[in-house]
């Protein structure tokens, strides 16, 4: 008879990487950059090893970046510094979740630098 552990976390490097990719779907529909790595958290906080810490990491930084977007736009009025909020904005959001993406495949904690923790 085989004994089947079934609260083991599994280890998925690839899914977590996939995971932080995801945000840039972002670039594409406008909001797929936050429901879908949601909707992976969701899925397999409780499966996957990291993915816990992962998905907060991921969810706090959309939502930050979220409000980082709403807080420039009334400050395109002052000297135009919403404008450099908003190039701000795009090219963190660009470069950090390839970092991230690169250290879950590496087995490494996230690091979002300017997140405000939500969850």
């Amino acid at each position: 008879m085989e004994v089947v552990n079934h609260h083991a976390l599994r280890r998925d490097n690839t899914l977590l990487a996939i995971t932080h990719l995801s945000q840039f779907l972002d670039y594409v529909t406008g909001f797929g950059g936050l429901l879908v790595p949601l909707i992976i958290w969701f899925a397999s906080k409780d499966k996957i090893q990291g993915m816990d810490q992962h998905g907060r990491s991921i969810i706090n930084f959309q939502l930050s970046l979220l409000l980082y977007i709403v807080i420039s736009i009334p400050a395109i009025l002052l000297l135009g510094l919403g404008l450099l909020g908003f190039l701000s904005v795009a090219l963190i959001g660009f470069i950090v979740p390839i970092v991230n993406a690169v250290k879950a495949v590496n087995g490494e904690p996230p690091s979002y630098f300017m997140t405000i923790r939500f969850i």
